[in-house]
């Protein structure tokens, strides 16, 4: 049975909620701030949050920074009222696997929990063995760990990253559709998953820096291309 620690400070909206997520199968933690939040997180160990962004004590995005600071493949959803597109850029920089702006049909919240808690499956059970390091130029990737290294500067990545480089590295030196990778790694390519695919391949961007051998190329409208020079 699948654990959600949902923080939300509306009582009404939350106890529903919580209702719903119980009968679908769900054990569900309730906090009612984001600071409630955040002490019970470590004792919880979730396997999704799902957090409300306007909150008493701790706003939702700090309670996010936090919680991806303790387990950074934490799969994270943000619930708001507000709908506001710089919301939802913020929400998707800091790495959240969805976004979703109430009022919403408890029924949507529950398919999006589910395919994401699949993906984050599918993922965990396709990752190599602890021994199986991965090079790439003079990087060591570490899929099971989620990691990567080069000298002694270590990189410590969230799922999303992980899947995204491992999926880079397989099609590498090959032009890659956007859709393609967005399917593959997001789920579905609707407008705020390719903006957030942008923000996480400007991530790699940066991890990949320091070897001279390694660039993300882009070509507009049609891809990607991870390139490795031998």
């Amino acid at each position: 049975m699948k654990h959600i620690l949902l923080a939300e400070d509306d009582f009404d909206y939350a106890s529903i909620l919580r209702q719903y997520l119980e009968i679908s199968g769900f054990t569900v933690t309730w906090a009612k701030d984001g600071a409630e939040a955040l002490a019970l997180f470590p004792d919880t160990s979730p396997d999704i949050c799902v957090f409300d962004v306007m909150m008493p004590k701790m706003d939702g995005f700090t309670l996010a920074e936090k919680v991806i600071a303790i387990k950074p493949e934490i799969p994270l959803i943000f619930l708001t009222a507000k709908g506001m597109k710089e919301d939802k850029i913020r929400g998707l920089k800091l790495g959240a696997d969805d976004y979703v702006v109430k009022p919403f049909e408890a029924d949507e919240l529950i398919l999006r929990i589910t395919n994401i808690l699949k993906r984050s499956q599918r993922s965990f059970a396709s990752q190599p063995s602890a021994d199986n390091i991965i090079l790439i130029g003079q990087y060591k990737f570490d899929n099971a760990n989620y990691t990567l290294t080069i000298n002694d500067l270590l990189h410590r990545l969230t799922e999303k990253e992980a899947h995204l480089i491992s999926y880079l590295f397989t099609n590498r030196n090959r032009m890659i559709k956007r859709e393609d990778i967005l399917t593959e790694v997001w789920g579905n390519d609707d407008f705020f998953s390719g903006r957030s695919m942008d923000v996480f391949i400007s991530r790699l961007r940066k991890y990949f820096g320091e070897d001279n051998a390694i660039a993300i190329n882009s070509y507009r409208g049609l891809g990607l291309e991870f390139k490795i020079k031998n």
